[in-house]
């Protein structure tokens, strides 16, 4: 196949050079009449009538000449080494068939062109396959989301690239090609092969359940189990080796393993930074359960969050951008000059899930009034207002109808309220605080202020009703308004009444994604918890075969 490969790649540009000219290469091997060679000529035959299951396998022939791409040991063998490290990336190789296709390729060897012909586009699929879930994602995130309201990301990478690269048994290369690029992607990739390499270094003792936490200055047998998970999770300087065991060499005496002192306590408070829990070096319940987490479901953590960041790879390129990061409780702004802003955010509790949503922020409303929504109507306030009417106006809440006139809160029968709507005016107490961030979506989500802004202190933040509270929201604003060539102030805008909206000149696109497992600002993959239990159903997917 390499021996006029010069020629052979003038011809695949000027193939490509046409392809570009007159549009997409058909699904009719336009080289099937001409093919001198058996294999060849099978090879077409079999693809004028094969399901190429949405995969440009036609279009692969066609840039190779319509050559076989398979029939040497040493590219299959590459190929499979290729498919085999797909593991990493959370797939799994047996999708494509890397456990037998050197069998089938062993066996068709002895078989007709038809059988050779019959491996060879097998082969290219398995290929095609394994780069389109690598690229794209394995599962339709409509799928197991069904909040998903995005289109799930095209196909970009150079299909020419790959058929060189096949030519050159070069396959990392064309696996590189559809990996997504972000620096996310690699940190969780990286992740993943160092747990596969913790698993197959076997297990820890598990810390035990304790009536009281373990502290720094306690001297137990527990500490010494502490050390042991610790260093499984990769504080391997916490083990102090033992000079009897080394006797040829040097080593520092052993310091009291069982004492919590204070480069455990620093270890703890890093443990627990990358797992959301209040960094106090004190081990606790949330701690130890964490701590004691198998390495499997760290697997399993990172596969499913590796898929995700395949779907979310057209958002993460796009600048400028703001991201909502769920089960990480932050909010990011990347600003049209490639500066950062970051802020802590309160979300949806479970109750009431904040959705995933695409949109693009369109407006700001200024010292709004709130309109309360008819779940928190139905649950939270018509109780407290059936028990005291009074509560209505104690929190500035007026009743009116659902075109907008006021009504006289003491005549509505608040068993049966009918079509009454609530607002609550703008003031210190309203839960809206001073800004609404606007974008259009169908589950009436927004960004906005807070008066409670002690929540932004807790680690756990899955709180609201499903809005997202941003800490330091008037900043956010006026950086909007700034990059979008407003002439607006927000702290002119302040002075200037309730209800007041604000359109940007230029609309910020905008994303909010539910991640379990993810690099922070330090390149460390944080481990969140499952908030809306959402992990368990795309592991599943991610584990049915194609």
């Amino acid at each position: 196949m390499n021996e006029r490969q010069p020629l052979r790649r003038w011809a695949i540009g000027s193939a490509l050079c046409l392809t570009l000219t007159y549009g997409p290469l058909g699904i009719s091997p336009v080289y099937a009449d001409s093919a001198s060679d058996p294999l060849q000529q099978a090879i077409a035959q079999q693809l004028s009538s094969a399901d190429a299951q949405q995969l440009p396998i036609t279009e692969f022939y066609q840039l190779s000449d319509g050559q076989p791409a398979w029939q040497a040991a040493d590219a299959v063998e590459s190929l499979v080494e290729a498919l085999n490290s797909l593991e990493n990336d959370g797939l799994v190789p047996a999708d494509y068939h890397a456990d037998t296709l050197l069998g089938e390729f062993q066996r068709s060897q002895s078989g007709d062109d038809a059988a050779q012909a019959s491996f060879d586009i097998k082969a290219t699929r398995s290929l095609l396959l394994a780069l389109d879930h690598l690229e794209r994602g394995k599962v339709n995130p409509r799928d197991v989301e069904p909040q998903w309201d995005a289109p799930r990301p095209e196909s970009d990478y150079s299909l020419l690239r790959v058929v060189h690269a096949v030519e050159d048994r070069a396959l990392d290369n064309a696996t590189e090609l559809a990996r997504p690029s972000s620096g996310e992607y690699q940190q969780l990739r990286d992740a993943l092969k160092q747990h596969y390499q913790l698993a197959n270094l076997g297990s820890a003792p598990y810390l035990a359940s304790r009536e009281e936490s373990l502290r720094p200055g306690d001297e137990a047998d527990d500490v010494i189990v502490l050390r042991q998970r610790l260093a499984l999770w990769g504080e391997t300087d916490l083990m102090v080796a033992d000079s009897s065991a080394y006797p040829l060499i040097d080593v520092q005496a052993a310091s009291n393993q069982r004492v919590f002192d204070a480069p455990l306590e620093s270890a703890v408070k890093r443990f627990q930074r990358r797992h959301l829990l209040q960094e106090d070096g004190v081990v606790g319940e949330q701690t130890r359960l964490a701590l004691n987490t198998p390495v499997s479901a760290r697997i399993d953590q990172l596969r499913v969050n590796l898929e995700r960041a395949r779907w979310i790879r057209p958002m993460q390129s796009a600048e400028p951008r703001v991201w909502v990061d769920i089960a990480g409780y932050r909010m990011h702004y990347v600003r049209p000059n490639g500066q950062h802003w970051d802020a802590r955010v309160v979300v949806g509790s479970p109750r009431r899930e904040t959705p995933i949503i695409h949109s693009t922020i369109s407006h700001l409303t200024i010292n709004p009034s709130w309109t309360i929504p008819p779940t928190i109507m139905r649950e939270d306030v018509l109780p407290r207002v059936r028990a005291d009417i009074d509560y209505l106006a104690r929190q500035n809440i007026r009743v009116i109808s659902p075109s907008g006139e006021p009504l006289v809160a003491e005549e509505i029968d608040w068993q049966r309220p009918g079509g009454v709507m609530l607002r609550q005016v703008a003031g210190s107490g309203n839960p809206l605080g001073r800004v609404v961030v606007r974008f259009p979506n169908n589950d009436m989500i927004y960004l906005h202020d807070t008066p409670a802004r002690g929540l932004f202190q807790r680690n756990q933040r899955a709180l609201s009703s499903g809005c997202v509270r941003v800490e330091g929201v008037a900043e956010l604003a006026q950086m909007l308004l700034q990059d979008t060539g407003s002439r607006y102030q927000f702290s002119t805008l302040l002075s200037g009444g309730s209800d007041r909206n604000v359109n940007l000149t230029q609309r910020i696109p905008i994303a909010l994604h539910y991640l379990t497992a993810w690099p922070n600002a330090q390149g460390e993959v944080e481990f969140r918890p499952d908030i809306y239990r959402r992990d368990a159903t795309l592991l599943a997917a991610l584990q049915r075969p194609v």
